[in-house]
């Protein structure tokens, strides 16, 4: 709505059905990792902003364990945690995945319009990040800087879950903690 976007022209630019992004919208349907990314895509935000809950001057600082936001993806079985306090203004987002042993998640859609710094730190066990052409193996305490503006497949190939850290920073939220403006 903030956009101007009827359900036919939001499916038009994602390649989600109509139909889906409106049981979707009516909490209706769990959608997958790759649906929600397709959908992020096409609004021109992060996966992680569909998550979250708007900035107020009046949210808490302190967000508490027991209400910490866990969405699963009905696809592969990883487990996302909203670390950060929903609604305050912050710059940066903190978000802890639980990856099941042998689950994939392939991230492929376009450029967005807000760029991403993303960081993942692995906590437990290990992963294998395909970000465009090139691959990295990670494991407990390693950390990678990426740029989430390409195609990018989580991969856990070991017999564990692993559990690892995303630190994220948009674009916007950078130059608006600069005294840049805010779109």
């Amino acid at each position: 709505m903030e956009q101007g976007l009827t359900l036919d022209a939001l499916a038009d630019r994602t390649g989600v059905s109509r139909s889906m992004i409106s049981l979707i919208e009516r909490g209706e349907s769990s959608p997958t990792a790759v649906v929600l990314d397709k959908i992020a895509a096409g609004l021109g935000v992060t996966l992680a902003s569909l998550f979250a809950e708007q900035d107020s001057p009046e949210a808490s600082p302190l967000s508490r364990f027991s209400e910490q936001r866990i969405w699963r993806d009905p696809d592969s079985g990883y487990v996302r945690r909203n670390l950060s306090p929903p609604g305050f203004p912050s710059p940066l987002e903190l978000v802890e995945v639980v990856m099941p042993a042998g689950a994939r998640v392939a991230y492929d859609t376009g450029r967005r319009s807000v760029g991403v710094s993303q960081q993942i730190w692995i906590v437990e066990g290990e992963i294998e990040i395909g970000l465009g052409e090139k691959t990295f193996r990670l494991f407990a305490g390693d950390c990678l800087c990426m740029d989430i503006e390409q195609p990018t497949i989580f991969r856990n190939l070991s017999g564990e879950p692993a559990r690892y850290l995303v630190a994220l920073a948009t674009d916007a939220a950078l130059s608006n903690r600069r005294g840049g403006s805010h779109e």
